[in-house]
């Protein structure tokens, strides 16, 4: 699934070629992907509206329109692109399509028919199912702290909880705690205010570096016409099960945490065991 990175490179793609253009018409070629509502109800809702902005929350992609907004989320598979005025051939696996003002389109494709798009008249719904974004200036290493504390989940399924905090998904979160040394069971009340502040610093670090390398593609990301992220090369754990680890040369292991395939080096990032009272 398309993390924080992925979908921030999404939106910098699309957002110089939709602001200031009008939705003239909405096609679903698949009824579910506007549910709950149907199609001719999502339709009547955005149809005639310009769009003013181009933003991202979390993993969601956000057409700001004049009244509400237009909430996307691409789940495995989904993509899109628009394409320039004239242009029919739409590719395989399409879900849906926005007719533009330009005469072009914006169509969005899914393979597994995972991804959904809805409409809303404020952002608020939104804000208040999803934590802090981390790389805003909001997201200070003393509220990290603060958030941490008295928190007894497990620290890589807690990172993974869009209402503790948006944007993070699998990749991101085991390479911010391999850069931390933090064992993806740690209990989140036990980190120090030491390693807390690490793993600020990794979490913010680890998005900002794909992002400059327009995310990582393994399998389905893409954007444009085809283009994909080159963060790939750059992972020091995820993905490389049984190679070196780069810092201190033991098997980098992949386990299961919270029902997530998880990669973690036994050496760097050990689990500490309580503190007897």
């Amino acid at each position: 699934m398309p993390e924080l990175p992925e979908v921030e490179t999404v939106v910098r793609h699309l957002r110089p070629q939709l602001v200031g253009q009008v939705v003239t018409g909405f096609t679903a070629h698949w009824a579910k992907v506007t549910a709950p509502a149907t199609p001719d109800e999502f339709a009547r809702q955005v149809v005639g509206r310009r769009i003013e902005a181009v933003d991202r929350r979390g993993k969601f992609i956000l057409l700001g329109l004049k009244h509400g907004l237009v909430h996307i989320h691409l789940r495995m598979t989904g993509r899109l692109q628009v394409t320039p005025p004239g242009a029919r051939d739409a590719p395989a696996h399409v879900s849906a399509i926005f007719e533009l003002s330009s005469g072009g389109q914006l169509v969005f494709r899914d393979a597994r028919k995972f991804g959904r798009i809805g409409y809303l008249d404020s952002s608020a719904a939104l804000d208040e199912s999803l934590g802090p974004e981390p790389l805003s200036e909001a997201f200070s290493p003393q509220r990290f702290r603060r958030m941490l504390a008295g928190r007894r989940r497990q620290i890589k399924p807690l990172l993974l909880d869009q209402a503790f905090i948006a944007g993070l998904g699998n990749i991101y979160v085991d390479e911010a705690l391999f850069q931390a040394r933090i064992h993806p069971l740690t209990r989140a009340h036990r980190l120090s205010p030491r390693k807390a502040t690490a793993l600020h610093r990794a979490i913010r670090n680890t998005l900002q570096a794909s992002i400059d390398r327009q995310g990582t593609t393994f399998i389905s990301f893409g954007f444009g016409n085809g283009q994909t992220g080159s963060f790939r090369e750059q992972l020091q754990i995820f993905g490389r099960q049984g190679e070196p680890c780069p810092v201190c040369g033991a098997g980098i292991v992949k386990t299961r945490v919270a029902q997530r395939g998880t990669h973690l080096c036994p050496r760097c990032q050990r689990l500490r065991a309580p503190r007897k009272a």
